[in-house]
Parts: C-alpha cells; structure tokens; sequence
C-alpha cells in the first residue's frame, strides 16, 4: 500500500484538491451566502474545502515550477481577489448585505493560509510538517481570535462594548448560545494551546518509524 501511494505521488494531491475545490464551488457559487452557522454538521461542511485543501498541498509535488506557482498566487489575490472584496463591501454600502462580504472574506482568509503553506510546502518542507503547519493555521482561523478582535477595535457607541458575542455563530454551535467575553476568550486559549500542541508533535519522528517498519 505505501508503495503504491509512492508511486502515485505527483498525482496523490488531485484525491484532495478535487472534493475541495467542488465542495469551494458549491458554498461559494451554488449556495446562498449565510453569515450563520446553524449546527455542527453545517460548521463541518464548511470548514471541509479548507481541511481538504490542506491535504492537498501537503502532498503537492515540489519541482522546478515552484517559484511560477508563487507568483501566480500572488497575481491572482492582487488581479482578482482584492478587487473583488472592495466591490463586495462596496455592494454591501449599496444594499446593506453583509454575508456576501462576510462569505467572501472568509474565501480570503483561507486562501491567505493556504498560499503560506503552499510557499512552505513548494521551498522544502515535507508533508508532515506542512499538514502540523496546515492544521494549526486552521485551529487558529476557527479559534474566535477575530470575533474577539472585533469585539475590542470595533467603536460600540454610547452603549459600550456588549457583554456577549452574539455573532460568533461558530462559537455558538459549540456553546448552545452567544458567548460571554470571558467564554470565548477560553475559546480561543483553548485553539491555541491545541494549535502549539500540533506544531511541536513530534509526527516526523513518527512518520520516519514508521517507513522504516514497512520497508524491506
């Protein structure tokens, strides 16, 4: 079976790449956009083009093309990507529909994390060590750090700052309600702490033990 997938190997990050990109499609064309997660099933369904799209790029071939591929990454959040999330907040001035900007810049970010790890995955690193990187980004996009950001930079008015974060909806599905201050704070350690813990996992170590099990 390991040698199998060896061999396979230029091609192995097409069974991921493929379900993440249809999945990305179907969330960002084909479903309406929707600031509100409602249950944990719809949390998952979400984060699924992003875990399948770490995989990928953990197993991405590395070759002579690497630097053509960083730059075209560049190219493409600098030809599309920008211009496409100031039209969408400019839209969102216009007609008062925030999901649309919500959904869009929730693409941004992932592909922000994936592009890291794409340029770490094509300068050397190997796939164990791209999918802890890859891993952690997402504990860290999920963890509630912005919903917490939000909640100190944002200018509340005369009514203060509110004692809940009643927008955090991917807190809220994990909580059963709108999440104090203080909750989701623990929220966010807690996503940390695990974030760290997958970084400094010694999973190489284990990787290596085990190849060298396998092989005659």
């Amino acid at each position: 079976m390991t040698a199998a997938l060896y061999s396979a190997r230029r091609w192995l990050w097409l069974a991921a790449a493929v379900p993440a990109a249809v999945l990305a499609g179907l969330i960002m064309v084909v479903l309406p956009p929707d600031q509100t997660l409602d249950n944990l099933a719809e949390w998952l369904f979400k984060l699924s083009p992003f875990l399948f799209a770490v995989a990928a790029v953990a197993v991405f071939p590395r070759g002579r093309f690497g630097p053509a591929l960083v730059v075209v990454g560049v190219l493409a959040y600098m030809g599309y990507l920008d211009t496409a999330l100031i039209l969408r907040i400019l839209d969102y001035r216009a007609d008062g529909e925030f999901s649309v900007v919500y959904q869009f810049q929730l693409f941004v970010v992932t592909y922000i994390v994936l592009f890291g790890l794409l340029a770490f995955r094509l300068g050397g690193a190997r796939t164990a060590t791209v999918l802890k990187v890859g891993v952690a980004g997402v504990l860290i996009v999920i963890s509630g750090l912005n919903d917490l950001g939000f909640w100190v930079m944002n200018d509340w008015g005369a009514d203060g700052r509110p004692s809940t974060l009643d927008w955090a909806s991917h807190i809220i599905v994990f909580t059963g309600g709108p999440p104090s201050v203080p909750g989701a704070t623990v929220f966010l350690v807690v996503h940390l702490v695990l974030a760290a813990a997958v970084v400094t996992a010694p999973v190489e170590r284990w990787v290596d033990r085990r190849l060298a099990r396998t092989t005659p």
